[in-house]
């Protein structure tokens, strides 16, 4: 298969990263990229079948959820390069892959087949990405924070608005000021990958480029994306995937935006496929009390631990409720919301929280169920 081939993998952060990683290449070359809207089991051949003897770069999207999958990617993708966006314990439950270690060995098996002379390209901010490091013969480049990462953002220099993201990041003595639409703390890493890429491919003076093109990359609807909301509000759409390190990074995106034109309020719900369901709610409740928002609202059965333990580390108890579902949810926002309100709605695809933004501007929805087939929730992420 012609061109160099990049594969992303990691519990989140993916998508993105592959959406910023392609819009890079792209300027250099003709670039193939896997879809967003499929599911991986039939992207990567669909993927396979649109690079023509002319294609200079192929950006692979390896999702999994159970055990074997990455192996099936491996028959087709062949990365020379490899990224490992970060680990969270999503698909961790009996029915998927069963426990964290389990998820850390299928995810690293993208950096066991990169040759010597490829690179693997690790989130050194995330001790189970450190940690694959020893798993690959290719060559390592960490991407962090911190200061044994090659390349790295000072956190003091990270600013978030509803306008988007900028930070400086800094490689090899240098330093160069970044800014982004995408909104959200978390984007420092999403950045930091494309900054890499360009750097292991050996692209001379590619740092005008990737400041000229980050700058104008979207938010995908649905992650991250502001949206004119009901009842007069402004909305920050985070409901398409939800797993315990992007509820927390959105969350803190949230304190973290400059805003004074009215309340700063929280819509969280439920996560699935977790290893340790009760343990992952309480954390968010950890994270939370060290927040200052107006309001938080929890959907859902398990958040309830997330509001015991945010109650019991100090979050205002007058600040926090529950609801049992979106019907619910969307009653009780009637009467918290107001004109000019920000607020972070948060959730996944299969649980449809499109739903209660739909409820709350008098529109029908699709069905009243917890978990919305995926057959009929409608939801387009483009």
């Amino acid at each position: 298969m012609p061109g160099l081939q990049i594969g992303i993998t990691g519990s989140h952060g993916k998508t993105n990263t592959t959406l910023v990683v392609a819009k890079l290449l792209e300027t250099f070359g003709q670039t193939v990229v896997t879809d967003i809207n499929l599911d991986t089991v039939y992207n990567i051949p669909i993927t396979a079948l649109k690079v023509a003897p002319w294609t200079k770069y192929i950006v692979w999207e390896l999702g999994i959820d159970r055990p074997g999958e990455m192996d099936y990617h491996l028959q087709i993708a062949r990365p020379e390069i490899g990224i490992v966006t970060g680990i969270s314990p999503v698909h961790t439950d009996h029915e998927h892959l069963g426990s964290l270690e389990n998820l850390i060995k299928e995810k690293r098996k993208l950096i066991e087949v990169l040759p010597a002379d490829g690179y693997a390209i690790l989130n050194g901010d995330d001790p189970n990405v450190r940690s694959m490091a020893t798993h690959t013969k290719a060559k390592v480049m960490y991407f962090g924070t911190d200061d044994d990462s090659e390349v790295r953002v000072d956190k003091k220099t990270i600013e978030v608005t509803l306008d988007g993201t900028s930070f400086k990041i800094t490689n090899g003595g240098e330093s160069y000021e970044v800014a982004t639409e995408l909104i959200g703390v978390h984007h420092i890493y999403t950045l930091m990958v494309g900054y890499c890429i360009l750097k292991v491919t050996q692209i001379s003076n590619f740092q005008k480029k990737f400041i000229d093109v980050v700058k104008n990359v979207k938010p995908l609807r649905g992650r991250m994306s502001v949206e004119n909301g009901p009842l007069n509000t402004i909305l920050l759409n985070d409901s398409l995937r939800a797993n315990p390190e992007s509820t927390f990074a959105g969350l803190k995106t949230l304190d973290e935006i400059p805003y004074k034109k009215g309340k700063k309020i929280a819509v969280i719900g439920e996560m699935g496929e977790l290893e340790k369901p009760e343990e992952e709610h309480k954390k968010t409740g950890v994270e939370l009390a060290k927040l200052n928002l107006d309001y938080v609202l929890c959907i859902g059965p398990l958040r309830k631990y997330t509001i015991d333990e945010a109650v019991k580390q100090g979050f205002p108890k007058d600040k926090i409720d529950y609801v049992e579902n979106v019907f619910e949810a969307a009653e009780k926002l009637k009467k918290i919301l107001k004109p000019h309100d920000l607020w972070y709605l948060k959730g996944s695809l299969l649980r449809n929280y499109k739903r209660i933004v739909q409820l709350l501007n008098g529109e029908e929805v699709c069905c009243d169920r917890v978990l919305c087939p995926y057959e009929h929730c409608g939801y387009d992420s483009n």
